[in-house]
């Protein structure tokens, strides 16, 4: 049995925004707040959507401030400036910290509770605003998902929050957007969306559906990464990037992430590492830790992802995706926490709350291996460098 959600309405392809005011309006849609951050209020980016919604007869208001792992802070101040506005939806421009933003907004526009009141394993499934997602980035896959976190800086936690009222209902999918992203966010993005991919077909949760969207997010990212990191201009390889990481998005949202990203959002929270990065950093050791629990199913990635061929055992296969994992990130100059410039004394300090926070998120109960808090922390070890 699986229960399947996805976004009412998904435009995908080159040049998809010039649609945005038409699926506004499909919706009767016409006063929306965008969200965004300072990176693309520059960039030019935002100004060409509002010129795009005011041809349309659209009044948008926008607000700039949001920030990377967005926190409650930044999450009141956005939804302080919506609560100004007479706004029927709210649109989420660029990577997943501004579309994460527009879905807490839209919960909390309706909702009079503070944050960690929705935090899992809470669901918040009741309607929203309209959530409108436009991602800048090939990665979070936050346009298809019921998912949003926000970080509590008060105690350094990431809180997932989950539900359907998180799903967007739009989502604008236009790989042009990403043409201009340097190659580090093209790499953190990239590597995020293929663990996306890898998690949601090992995951306990894992059903047919969502199988289908992570052997085909798979087949789309791991050929094109290093390509697009390599050619920023190279359209073919953004437009896989682009759709790998929607199917991604699909894939977890529909089945689960696990282990990898239970341990990820701690780093995140407490060292201020891009999600992605975190992703990465983890992703060679957890697989590793983590296969014989799965084998078939992690050999089957390492075929699906052309790192294996088809007549080798499991086992074989299995070898070769910890060995390819580990080359793309040398590959992509991924650093090891250590090679970050994490303080190596607070790392070991905080690592039983890491830990405890990461099981906490639920994520590593859908970890085909489960582990104990005192595995997460060798685990942790393992990853420092």
């Amino acid at each position: 049995m699986a229960a399947i959600h996805l976004p009412r309405a998904m435009r995908i392809g080159g040049g998809v925004l010039a649609e945005l005011p038409d699926v506004l309006a499909q919706f009767g849609l016409s006063r929306p707040l965008i969200l965004t951050d300072a990176w693309l209020a520059q960039s030019g980016v935002l100004e060409r959507v509002e010129h795009l919604l005011a041809q349309a007869g659209i009044a948008a208001r926008s607000f700039t401030g949001v920030v990377p792992d967005p926190t409650v802070a930044s999450v009141e101040a956005a939804l302080a400036f919506l609560r100004e506005g007479n706004h029927d939806c709210v649109i989420g421009l660029g990577g997943g910290s501004p579309i994460d933003t527009a879905k807490i907004v839209a919960v909390k526009a309706l909702r009079d509770a503070p944050v960690s009141a929705f935090k899992a394993p809470h669901q918040e499934d009741a309607p929203a605003l309209p959530i409108v997602a436009v991602p800048t980035t090939a990665g979070t896959g936050s346009e298809a998902t019921r998912f949003t976190v926000i970080t509590d800086e008060a105690t350094d936690e990431k809180m997932l929050c989950a539900g359907l009222a998180y799903l967007p209902t739009i989502a604008v999918i236009d790989y042009e957007l990403t043409l201009t992203k340097p190659a580090r966010l093209t790499a953190d993005t990239g590597i995020d969306s293929l663990v996306h991919a890898i998690e949601a077909y090992v995951s306990k949760r894992a059903n047919p559906f969502a199988d289908q969207a992570a052997l085909t997010a798979m087949r789309l990212i791991w050929p094109n990464l290093a390509v697009a990191c390599a050619d920023p201009g190279n359209r073919a390889a953004r437009e896989a990037l682009m759709l790998g990481a929607l199917h991604g998005g699909i894939a977890f949202s529909n089945s689960s992430v696990a282990l990898v990203h239970g341990m990820s959002r701690p780093i995140g929270a407490h060292f201020h590492v891009s999600h992605g990065l975190s992703n990465a950093m983890l992703m060679p050791v957890v697989t590793a830790w983590s296969a014989r629990a799965a084998l078939p199913r992690y050999a089957a990635c390492a075929r699906t992802m052309g790192v294996a061929g088809d007549a080798e055992s499991d086992q074989s296969a299995v070898g070769r995706l910890v060995e390819a994992l580990h080359q793309i990130n040398a590959d992509l100059s991924v650093p090891s926490p250590k090679a970050y410039g994490i303080d190596k004394a607070r790392w070991d300090d905080l690592l039983p709350l890491m830990a405890e926070q990461a099981l906490a998120s639920g994520s590593p109960g859908n970890n085909p291996r489960v582990p104990e808090a005192k595995e997460i922390v060798g685990l942790y070890r393992a990853a420092w460098g």
